[in-house]
């Protein structure tokens, strides 16, 4: 559980400064990664995630492995030994210096998909509305300018499982696509490279498709640039009984890349990756680009390939029979019978499961305006004060109208949290104009 405090404006907002555009500390040696039509590419070839996800230490920890040279460096030795080109990392600190990892990274080969949220700094799914405020979205649009000067900085996570089993949490929808299109606005106002910036969702079958297509519906300045999900139901299977084929033709025509910001059940041990034959075969390469294996290290959770002891790492078994799984299926060439244009899907309609209204999104506040401007500033760190009920920095007062969706062409992007349904419908008319500022001092006084 994170730690919720009511808190007066940050000093850290107030005080925000133009943020120095520094480029990194060595030159960069792989390409950006840019999507186009359903798929990522590297230059003219088609980019596979072929990755894992990183975060020593486990989710509780909030560390920043990205902040420590000796560290990154420990561990790049043995991502090169797998042999993956792409690690997750679930929280940064965006006060801290990412230039030697980020350029040790570089070196071996490897690309970055990032989470911009922390536990301190994140949508509250119990209380999205007064967690979007200028405080939050002040610390995600410093993680973003700190991290999009990095050639291999692949994609950013505007959220991780905020959406997901427990009743009522469809309502935090609308918050995570807001800061989906804030990011992407972010980007553009600030002219840095247009890294894509995608949701991963919770692995929960009862709303996966409906979260989905939200976050691929409206006019395409409200649009995902591309889409991921958590998957653990291929269990030493096979592409059949782990149901991988209907997800494949659930997301036909989805529009926009997806791939799988964690797989690896653990329910058959040992692992043995066979998932990565039909992933990276024309069964699914059509559809999905990849996909994250869960996880690096050995945690309480039991997923590692890796044991951390003392600063030292010493393997498991999974670590060789995942090392053998990435040699065995190699990425795929050609095309791989990717889409050519990219394109928004209908909005998912109200069910038990799903009541979100799909017309409208929170306005960005307009006290976080100034960042569009001016830059964010020097971020508040990891170990910050926190914002999730951050009311005084400014909340979202009005809504906006989210438009229809429409085919794009090619999108183009060139060169945690409690990110973890049978409700009244979410809207974002007059009502939740006039009875917002009441209902954040009401449950800001019921905190004291």
């Amino acid at each position: 559980m994170k730690t919720v405090a009511f808190l007066s404006a940050l000093a850290a907002v107030a005080s925000a400064t133009p943020t120095l555009k520094e480029p990194p500390s060595k030159r960069a040696s792989l390409p950006a990664v840019s999507v186009s039509g359903n798929a990522f590419w590297s230059g003219n070839d088609r980019f596979y995630l072929r990755g894992i996800d990183y975060q020593p230490g486990g989710a509780s920890a909030n560390e920043d492995p990205l902040a420590d040279p000796d560290v990154c460096k420990r561990d790049i030795k043995y991502f090169k030994e797998l042999g993956v080109n792409v690690i997750r990392v679930y929280a940064v600190d965006n006060k801290a210096d990412h230039d030697e990892c980020m350029s040790a990274l570089d070196a071996a080969g490897i690309y970055l998909v990032l989470d911009v949220n922390n536990p301190k700094y994140s949508i509250n799914r119990a209380e999205p509305g007064p967690s979007y405020n200028a405080a939050y979205i002040q610390s995600v649009f410093a993680t973003v300018e700190m991290f999009a000067k990095y050639d291999n900085t692949l994609a950013f996570f505007s959220g991780n499982e905020v959406m997901n089993d427990e009743k009522n949490t469809d309502k935090s929808a609308p918050y995570v696509k807001a800061i989906t299109r804030d990011m992407r606005n972010y980007l553009k106002a600030r002219k840095l490279r247009q890294v894509p910036v995608g949701y991963s969702a919770a692995d929960v079958a009862s709303n996966r498709m409906q979260t989905a297509h939200y976050m691929n519906c409206g006019s395409e300045e409200v649009r995902s640039d591309f889409f991921a999900f958590n998957d653990y139901s291929w269990c030493n299977s096979d592409f059949k009984t782990s149901g991988w084929d209907v997800k494949v033709k659930n997301f036909t025509n989805y529009g926009i890349p997806i791939f799988l910001s964690e797989y690896g059940c653990i329910e058959n041990r040992p692992r043995k990756f066979e998932e990565l034959e039909p992933m990276m075969d024309s069964q699914m390469s059509s559809v999905y680009s990849g996909g994250l294996m869960y996880e690096y290290s050995l945690e309480d959770n039991d997923y590692g390939i890796v044991t951390i002891k003392n600063g030292k790492v010493s393997t498991e078994k999974e670590f060789d029979l995942f090392k053998s799984a990435l040699s065995k299926y190699p990425m795929p060439t050609g095309t791989g019978g990717a889409a050519k244009t990219s394109h928004g899907v209908a909005c998912p309609t109200s069910e038990s499961v799903w009541q979100v209204d799909p017309s409208y999104l929170p306005e960005m506040p307009s006290e976080a305006e100034k960042y569009l401007k001016d830059g964010a500033g020097k971020g508040p760190g990891i170990d910050g004060k926190g914002s999730h009920f951050d009311t005084d920095s400014g909340t979202a007062t009005a809504s906006v109208a989210m438009g229809s969706s429409t085919s794009t062409g090619s999108a183009s992007a060139s060169g945690g949290d409690d990110d973890d349904s049978g409700a009244a419908s979410l809207g974002f008319g007059a009502l939740y104009v006039s009875a917002a500022a009441t209902l954040f001092t009401l449950v800001g006084t019921l905190l004291l």
